[in-house]
């Protein structure tokens, strides 16, 4: 069974390259702008790092997503569909990074996975 540490956490943006700047002059986050994803990541020291979300209904202002690493998202998503969770967003690519999918618990709470492409 491979790890499943919090590997990453999306917050929502109206502007992405404002929040940005904002994390960056406060705490010093390293970031990077990906428009050609309407994207931006951040590296907050000592990590996890994560990313700002373009505002959507499914991520509405407010909404914080938290990625748990796994080596397998399709058995994460057999094991916690059988445990009474849901899948809200289907296994996908992040084409040269790995893939994602998100997730219900049972009380609601949504959560991410990800699964990194491996390096050669």
């Amino acid at each position: 069974m491979g790890k499943h540490g919090i590997i990453h956490i999306e917050f929502s943006a109206k502007d992405g390259e404002a929040a940005g700047k904002f994390y960056a002059d406060i705490f010093g986050w390293k970031i990077q702008q990906m428009p050609e994803m309407n994207y931006a990541t951040f590296e907050a020291e000592g990590g996890p790092g994560g990313g700002f979300n373009p505002l959507s209904d499914e991520n509405p202002a407010g909404t914080v997503t938290v990625y748990i690493e796994t080596d397998d998202i399709d058995a994460a998503f057999a094991k916690i569909t059988a445990k009474g969770g849901k899948v809200v967003q289907p296994k996908m690519e992040i084409p040269g990074y790995g893939w994602s999918g998100v997730f219900s618990d049972p009380t609601g709470n949504k959560v991410g996975l990800y699964t990194e492409t491996p390096k050669t």
